[in-house]
This record gives structure tokens, C-alpha cells and sequence, in this order.
């Protein structure tokens, strides 16, 4: 019954994605694009390939997490074919979309790779200082590569090839934090003296959370790379919070990114001006000044769609400049789809973090559980980051929103992400039905 459900999800999901994908064409050329077909039969491949996977080596996983994947991935790839004509006419740019659509086979190959090979996530702790220790290297390499990003140093350069470990680096993070957590968490959830009504850890229980505060900083100060450091810090407290229960180190952890953000912002340069810019984002327009005015466009673009927006392939999201296909995509949600469609995007982000909630509420063993919390916080956490940079809500940190934006690495290591919360819920939907078997 999960995987006839899941079936007919993925159905839609693809029909959705044919009709935006015909929609563009209409919109910028007047007719049918020529590449239907191939869009379609690419989609329905996309789609049903790991849906047959699953029937085989993960009967009893959610069903809602893969078609909420699948449509999100083609989603982005609509809004990347839509945008390429535009990008060409004005800039001249290459094409994008045919690399983001070999990113999507190879992310969700991982995946069917991921559900074959690991047939039990309960393994994965037995190496979390192993990766631990990958991560941390993976974490600190763009550091020691010359040149930078446009401010960050988040890329890894390797001849003509280059990634973004960060991106992974998340996910082998909640993995450690998953298995540190299980083992320690009694001690961690010690009670200490009570402060404004709020019962604080003891103080030496406060190391790994300074040890991460310290690291986070390190990240920010080293590689100037704002979002990274924001949903690692933050992945930890969250994880810290589910494993003891204690709102005392919540408090803790956002005070001490208060602190840590308020003093690396006022001595970095280069945060220190993406807070100015996200302070005064109209500064940009005033002559002589220094600020990129992406922002200031991002919020015009998405004030202009209205309700319902100009619709699909009828904006301009492309004035922004290079960042419409990465960092501002959500702009072109909002410039062509207008507030509704933005919003129907955000509830299938929303959606997607609430199913990683609820296999961690319906698993079993303590690691799945808590890693399932880490990997849906994870994703809730980057969405709130790249959209609430976007809508001016924070400021702006140059990480891509999963699925939809323009990045090889991003996808990958979210569809990565998706093959564990599919592994954690068919373990968890194993141990429920023998359950009601055996009584």
C-alpha cells in the first residue's frame, strides 16, 4: 500500500513537472518546447528508478519523502531550463540545466547505490570518529586553496573539477552527532543551577558545545563562509536538544552564536559587509558605493510578482545577474509565481523536514532517531539560510537552496540525505509492522 501511494505521488510529481517545463516554452518562445519528450522520459526515469529500488530493498520506507524529492529536483530543473534563454540573451552565458540534469543522475544513482549497499544505517556507527575526522578535514580544505569565491572560501579546486565540502560535510556531521549524542547524552543532560527560570547545564558538560562553537568560528573566520558555519553550529544545539531534552542548552547555544557572530562580524571584512549590505540593501544605488546590489533587485523582483506572479518565464529574475541561477533562485519563484508560488515551495521544504521529524519519532533505536532529526534539521536549517538571505531576513550567506539551485555538490549530498531518511524509515516501518504481527 506505501508503494502504490508512492506511486501515484510520483506520478504527479512528474505531471507537475511536464506542465512547468511546457509552460516556459510558451511563455518564452510561443510554443511547445522541442525537448518534451526527452524532459518527460528523463523525468519519469528519475522518478521510478529508485521507486522500484525501493519496493525491492526498502518496502516499508515513507512515501512521501521520495516524490517530494523527485519533484523539488524537477522543479529546479524546470527554473534552470527557464532561465538559460534568458541568461543567453543578456550575458551571453552558457547553458546550465544539461549539467544540473547530470548532477540529478548521479545524485540519485548515489541514492539507489546508498539503499543497495546499506541495508542497516545502524552500521554507520561504528565509523562516526572516522568521520568525524573526514569531515573535519573536508571542512577546513578550502581553506589552504588559493583564491576565493566571491568572498568565500568554500570551493575545492582539482584541475578542471571542483566541489563544495561543505555540502557533505553537514551530513557526516549529524552522523557523528547522532552516534556522540546516543553514547553520551546521560551525561550531557545533567542538570545545573538554575539561571532567569532556565536550568543550565553544569559547566563541564559544556565542552563539546564550546569545541563546536570554536570550530564554527573557525569556519567563518578562515573560509568567510557565513552559512556553513550558521547550519553547523546550529545542527549541534538542535541534535543536543532532541538527545537531552534541555532547553538550558538551547539557550546556551544561541547566546554563544550571538556572541561569536557579533564579534566576527564587526571584525571580518567580509561578513562585516554582508551585514552592512543586508542592513542597508538600497545602499547600493547611492554613487561611490562598494555594496553589490543583489539583494536590493532580489527584494524589487520578488515585490513585483504579486500573489500570483507574472508567470512562468514572463519575469526578469535574470537582472539580478550571475546569482539568479544559484544563491537568488528563489527569486524567480517569486517573480514568476508570486507569493503563492513561493510559499507552495516552501511547504514542500516544510513538508519534506516534517517526514525527517516523523521517522525520527517512529524509530526505534536511539542513532536512527537521532540522526533523522540531524539530517531534517539540516535541510530546515540551509532553507531558512539561502531563503531568508533572499527575503532579507538575515543576511545573505551564498549557499544553495537544495534542489532547486544551480550546484552539483548541493544535490548530490542532498540526495544522499534522502537515501538515509529512506533507510531510517524502512527500518523504522520494518520494527513497527513485525510489531503488530507479533501481537
Amino acid at each position: 500500500m506505501r508503494r502504490r501511494g508512492e506511486a501515484v505521488l510520483l506520478v504527479l510529481a512528474v505531471l507537475i513537472s511536464c506542465f512547468g517545463y511546457v509552460s516556459t516554452g510558451l511563455a518564452g518562445a510561443g510554443q511547445v518546447p522541442d525537448g518534451v519528450v526527452v524532459f518527460a522520459v528523463g523525468t519519469v526515469c528519475l522518478a521510478f528508478v529508485p521507486h522500484l529500488v525501493m519496493r525491492r530493498w526498502a518496502p516499508y520506507a515513507d512515501p512521501l519523502i521520495l516524490p517530494l524529492a523527485v519533484l523539488l529536483s524537477a522543479f529546479g530543473l524546470v527554473l534552470l531550463y527557464r532561465l538559460d534563454p534568458a541568461y543567453e540573451r543578456r550575458y551571453h552565458a552558457g547553458a546550465t540545466a544539461s549539467g544540473q540534469l547530470m548532477w540529478t543522475v548521479i545524485g540519485v544513482a548515489l541514492c539507489v547505490g546508498v539503499l543497495v549497499v546499506l541495508r542497516d544505517h545502524r552500521r554507520l556507527q561504528r565509523y562516526i570518529y572516522l568521520t568525524m575526522a573526514v569531515a573535519l578535514v573536508l571542512l577546513m580544505a578550502p581553506a589552504f586553496f588559493p583564491g576565493d569565491t566571491y568572498g568565500a572560501k568554500r570551493w575545492i579546486f582539482l584541475g578542471p573539477l571542483s566541489f563544495q565540502p561543505g555540502e557533505f560535510v553537514k551530513t557526516m556531521i549529524a552522523v557523528f552527532f547522532a552516534g556522540y549524542l546516543v553514547v553520551h547524552r546521560d551525561a550531557l543532560a545533567l542538570a545545573g543551577r538554575k539561571v532567569l527560570g532556565v536550568r543550565l547545564p553544569p559547566g563541564r558538560q559544556l565542552g563539546p558545545i564550546v569545541t563546536v562553537w570554536v570550530l564554527s568560528l573557525l569556519v567563518l573566520v578562515l573560509e568567510r563562509d557565513l552559512g556553513t558555519s550558521l547550519i553547523f553550529f546550529g545542527l549541534f544545539v538542535v541534535m543536543l536538544y532532541a538527545a537531552t531534552e534541555r532547553t538550558g542548552w538551547v539557550l546556551c547555544g544561541v547566546l554563544m552564536a550571538a556572541v561569536g557572530a557579533g564579534v566576527v562580524g564587526s571584525l571580518e571584512p567580509h561578513v562585516k559587509g554582508r551585514v552592512e549590505a543586508w542592513l542597508h540593501p538600497f545602499a547600493a544605488f547611492e554613487p561611490h558605493s562598494t555594496f553589490s546590489p543583489q539583494a536590493a533587485q532580489a527584494l524589487f523582483g520578488m515585490g513585483s510578482g504579486g500573489v500570483t506572479g507574472a508567470g512562468l518565464g514572463r519575469g526578469h529574475p535574470e537582472l539580478i545577474g550571475f546569482a539568479g541561477r544559484s544563491d537568488f533562485i528563489l527569486t524567480t519563484v517569486g517573480e514568476d509565481l508570486g507569493l503563492t508560488g513561493t510559499m507552495a515551495v516552501l511547504v514542500l521544504y516544510g513538508l519534506l523536514a516534517q517526514r525527517g521529524f516523523s521517522v525520527a519519532l517512529r524509530s526505534r533505536d536511539p542513532f536512527g532517531k537521532l540522526l533523522a532529526v540531524g539530517l531534517a534539521a539540516a535541510l530546515a536549517l540551509q532553507v531558512f539560510v539561502v531563503a531568508g538571505g533572499v527575503m532579507g531576513l538575515i543576511p545573505l550567506t551564498g549557499k544553495a537552496l537544495p534542489f532547486l539551485a544551480k550546484s552539483g555538490s548541493s544535490l548530490v549530498a542532498n540526495w544522499l540525505m534522502i537515501a538515509l531518511l529512506i533507510r531510517i524509515s524502512d527500518a523504522a516501518g520494518r520494527a513497527r509492522a513485525e510489531a503488530e504481527e507479533a501481537e
